[in-house]
């Protein structure tokens, strides 16, 4: 029950008339089961007690009960089918909904590997409990304790022998739980470890390559499969005492049924072919009672997997507002924000504005805070303190989806879906027309691109974009960005995987398209920059600087250094 519970948790409440229901078909079928071999007793006690033609009617109740319970087994088995379908879909819906409104800073690379682990294992343990789990549990409990009642109705004494293996049965069960529980959480994050080595393997080739260190990648990699494979096998010695503990328990219950059963054939309490008839009723409960340590084995570390699901559903998304504001403009604003990230402050305190319809170029070197910048503007994270405003309003105070809404934004390293060109256009505006499309891709100079592929349009991109070059998933993204002609645009540097040529056709289309828009663009150029209505310098979380491009250079501080560095690094013909 309690992985039941667990189970409706995680679903959440709309799933428990269906879950309740298959655990009433399944006990029903499992009662009948029992009830069917009961009539057993009847049957072989008149075939062996001189009377066999009497054997008849009860024979036809036997075979009248084995067909109940068929039917009742297979209702159950497809009742959980049914609702292992239902759970799949509504714990892969709850994950991803839940996943899309985590902060991103949530997303480390050791998460990464624990959410595929969850999303792809993790999920298929949970649709086999109803599947394939739930059934043969149920049978082994219920059936077993309903011979026990008719062994109880035809000799009280057995009948308590058989009920003295509940206990027994629960504390071996019991046992191999605490003796297992600590290995299985070792196992599964040994196994979440070696989840996101492999994938870290796969897609760190290029730099492995490229710097002949293939080798040191896939050591890693061993490294954690091997200590996967030592984790199960840790976990399954563990659970070797208890299994041998039921063996044995289960054995001596039905040898002290036979024991019992020979003393009361021998004392004339009970007819010879009436105790046989009971100890074959026994011995039918046998093999159902050995294979508990198996089954409630394999729902423990189910019930380990949705525990682990369940707490990454219970972290805390980024909160939405109880009384939304609406935006009075686009307009932006970061007032005193400070926010940190792993123990370190990236912002601190820093203020900024920026008007609406107007261009904002913010500079400075590596790690000074200018991608956490955009992040915080489209709120992929919530300030430590300070607010960010767009329109006058806390984005805190926004609905999410008004907010995305009112931007967009193309960074650096832009991921495409692994589907078609025109399906990663359309993200951005999923009800646009061909036309609006067409108009998209041209602008961001995708004509090309799609022309070269031999699907053209229909063309599938690969896992993050892999079939297309670095310039050509960031035009896809440039793409999707126009289509969505949000008035709030956030690049980072839009064009820097471009050639010469393509970087100007870009730049001119985004020059016309973003006209009379609110821009925000990290710039690593300076002709970036230059385009600017205003530039930010930026500096150890801090706007050290700010102007227009003249009067920065007028002063003579950081950004006219930086601009030197930039001029000096560049090659002369």
């Amino acid at each position: 029950m309690t992985l039941i519970r667990l189970l409706l948790r995680v679903l959440g409440g709309e799933h428990a008339a269906r879950l309740r229901r298959t655990l009433a078909l399944m006990t029903a079928a499992a009662v009948a089961e029992g009830l069917s071999y009961a009539l057993l007793v009847p049957v072989l006690t008149t075939v062996f007690g001189g009377e066999p033609a009497d054997a008849w009617p009860w024979l036809g109740a036997f075979v009248a009960a084995a067909a109940v319970t068929a039917v009742l087994r297979y209702r159950s088995d497809v009742s959980g089918f049914r609702a292992a379908s239902v759970l799949s879909r509504g714990l892969h819906h709850r994950l991803g909904d839940h996943l899309a409104r985590l902060p991103l800073g949530w997303y480390t690379p050791r998460r990464i590997g624990e959410v595929s682990v969850l999303a792809g294992r993790t999920v298929l343990q949970a649709m086999a409990v109803p599947a394939h789990r739930l059934q043969p549990l149920i049978g082994a409990c219920v059936t077993p304790l309903t011979v026990a009642a008719v062994l109880f109705f035809h000799d009280w004494r057995m009948g308590l022998a058989a009920f003295a293996a509940v206990p027994v049965v629960a504390a071996a069960l019991a046992w191999t739980g605490r003796a297992t529980a600590a290995q299985d959480a070792e196992r599964a994050r040994r196994d979440e470890e070696a989840a996101g080595r492999v994938l870290e393997y796969l897609r760190a080739q290029p730099a492995l390559r490229v710097g002949g260190r293939t080798a040191d990648g896939l050591r890693q990699m061993e490294d954690a499969l091997e200590g996967q494979r030592l984790g199960l096998r840790r976990s399954s010695l563990s659970a070797l005492p208890g299994v041998l503990g039921l063996s044995f328990s289960v054995q001596a219950v039905f040898t002290a049924l036979l024991v019992l059963g020979a003393a009361s054939a021998l004392g004339g309490r009970t007819g010879p072919a009436e105790v046989l008839a009971l100890l074959v009723l026994a011995a039918r409960c046998v093999d159902p009672l050995l294979s508990l340590s198996d089954l409630t084995g394999r729902l423990r570390s189910t019930r380990g997997e949705l525990q682990r699901l369940e707490d990454v559903l219970r972290e805390n998304p980024l909160p939405e507002a109880d009384e939304p504001v609406e935006p009075r403009g686009n307009d932006l604003a970061l007032n005193a924000v400070t926010f940190r990230r792993d123990g370190r402050t990236v912002l601190d305190q820093l203020s900024l504005t920026v008007p609406d319809a107007t261009r904002l170029a913010v500079v400075g070197p590596p790690g000074s805070g200018k991608t956490t910048l955009l992040q915080l503007m489209a709120r992929f994270h919530d300030v430590d303190a300070g607010a960010v405003r767009v329109g006058g309003v806390d984005v805190r105070d926004i609905e999410t989806e008004k907010l995305m809404s009112r931007i967009s934004a193309v960074f650096q390293d832009a991921y495409l879906f692994d589907g078609t060109i025109e399906e990663n256009v359309r993200l951005g505006r999923p009800d646009a027309d061909d036309a609006d499309v067409r108009a998209a891709a041209a602008a961001a100079q995708l004509e090309e691109t799609v022309a070269r592929l031999p699907d053209g349009w229909s063309a599938r991109v690969g896992e993050g974009g892999a079939v297309l070059s670095g310039g050509e998933r960031q035009r896809v993204s440039i793409a999707r960005a126009l289509l969505k002609d949000a008035p709030i645009v956030l690049l980072e540097e839009a064009t820097s995987a471009l050639d010469a040529e393509n970087e100007r056709a870009v730049q001119n289309a985004l020059d016309r398209l973003l006209r009379g828009r609110t821009v925000v663009v990290v710039a690593h150029r300076l002709r970036t920059a230059q385009q600017a209505d205003s530039i930010a310098f930026l500096d150890g979380g801090h706007v050290v600087e700010q102007g227009t491009h003249e009067e920065l250079l007028h002063r003579k501080g950081r950004y006219a250094q930086f601009r030197q560095l930039s001029l000096a690094s560049v090659p002369s013909e």
